[in-house]
């Protein structure tokens, strides 16, 4: 029995994300996001999305798709064109605290 906790708390461990971003420097970076996605997330537009309340994982996905061109939006990609991975960590981190 020992073992097979010790077991599911060592894959717990490496299934969880190494390390989530710091949701204060995600809000100073989120500044230029907030123009399109409002400044909680919640986009006054309909053609662009609220991104307050996604899950962190699915933010750092898309905003990396978009950086590398995976996913292809005119306004996005000089967006995040210089984004850190730290950036992008700190940005969904961010966007997702919020309800």
């Amino acid at each position: 029995m020992k073992k097979i906790t010790v077991l599911l708390l060592t894959l717990g461990l490496f299934s969880a994300p190494a390390m989530a971003g710091d949701v204060e420097a995600g809000k100073a970076k989120s500044v230029v996001c907030a123009a399109c996605h409002g400044p909680a997330g919640i986009s006054s537009n309909p053609l662009w999305p609220n991104l307050a309340g996604q899950k962190e994982a699915y933010l750092v996905k898309q905003i990396k798709a978009f950086k590398s061109g995976e996913r292809k939006d005119p306004s996005m990609a000089p967006m995040v064109a210089a984004l850190t991975d730290e950036d992008i960590a700190n940005i969904a981190a961010y966007y997702a605290s919020l309800k």
